[in-house]
């Protein structure tokens, strides 16, 4: 106990506790000033109008062009946090690009590219860099992701989703069919052509013979309405569908973006309902993304609590 005493009466105890308490309470009284990310200038925010105008082929509202703004300065925020945990001196894309750079703007005179990247981080080249500036960005949300708690997926989630989609989910129809092709020009002979190989009971590769050539191909299996739009257009896709599926007879003229077409439907199968087992990984995906876009969206919420952010 005397030891202890002894220790307590020590002047340098005294200083360094009045010391310690000082700089607590000037914290205390006179924070630190957070950093400041924005405003945006007006140039950055024409190229986001710009940029959602050539994607949208229309101009955006207040309100779009408010997240677009918030949008663009979280992403300030964090390139400016990734700077300040030095993300930018261990990570070896940023060192990779610097010495391109060095080596783009002439300014290697034959050193290597040890001292090329030494000298690029003193001419500061790293912060007017965009490439950079993404990959630190893409650094602090996989960081920020890191760090966040995301349930896992239950079972019963996953079956709940399933029900709740199970309309969207369904499987197409699939055709498997073969065609003969005419022309614009040879369209008025679709209709005789018809009556011709239907009474001559010709397959397909009997009655191919009568077909002009059609770059995509005469035969296609298991497609989808969908797929089938992707070679002949929707129009042709909607009349197929709108078909009889009654298989190996010959039906048509079927028009399309390219002509008329007799259609031989060798197999159909009908639309039917999902199993979960079909569409189990699509869903696990579509769960997982949205739990990750929601937790990085509450982390970058916290982060801005450090941030004075400027409109």
């Amino acid at each position: 106990m005397k030891r202890i005493l002894n220790w307590l009466g020590k002047p340098w105890l005294h200083f360094l506790v009045i010391g310690y308490a000082l700089w607590r309470g000037g914290l205390w009284l006179y924070p630190p000033e957070p950093p400041v990310v924005g405003p945006l200038s007006e140039a950055r925010i024409e190229a986001l109008r710009s940029q959602w105008v050539s994607l949208a082929r229309r101009a955006p509202g207040p309100e779009q062009m408010e997240r677009l703004i918030a949008a663009e300065l979280d992403r300030d925020m964090l390139y400016q946090e990734a700077l300040s945990r030095d993300f930018h001196l261990y990570d070896t894309v940023v060192e990779q690009r610097l010495i391109r750079n060095m080596k783009f703007l002439r300014l290697d005179d034959g050193r290597d590219d040890e001292i090329l990247y030494r000298e690029a981080m003193k001419l500061e080249l790293h912060l007017g860099d965009e490439v950079i500036k993404r990959r630190l960005q893409q650094l602090m949300e996989t960081v920020l992701l890191a760090q966040a708690s995301i349930t896992p997926i239950s079972e019963q989630e996953l079956t709940a989703l399933f029900e709740e989609k199970k309309e969207a989910l369904r499987v197409p129809a699939r055709y498997s069919f073969q065609h003969i092709y005419l022309p614009d020009e040879r369209e008025s002979e679709a209709a005789a052509l018809l009556q011709k190989i239907s009474q001559n009971g010709l397959e397909p590769e009997a009655a191919r013979q009568f077909s002009a050539p059609f770059l995509p191909g005469l035969s296609f299996r298991g497609h989808s309405l969908e797929q089938v739009a992707r070679n002949f257009g929707w129009d042709f896709s909607t009349a197929l569908g709108e078909l009889e599926p009654r298989e190996r007879l010959w039906q048509g003229p079927v028009e399309s973006v390219y002509g008329s077409h007799l259609i031989w439907i060798e197999k159909y199968v009908a639309d039917r309902d999902a199993e979960l087992s079909e569409v189990r990984d699509r869903l696990e995906r579509e769960i997982s993304e949205e739990r990750r876009r929601n937790a990085l969206a509450a982390e970058i919420d916290a982060l801005r609590e450090h941030y004075e952010v400027r409109r």
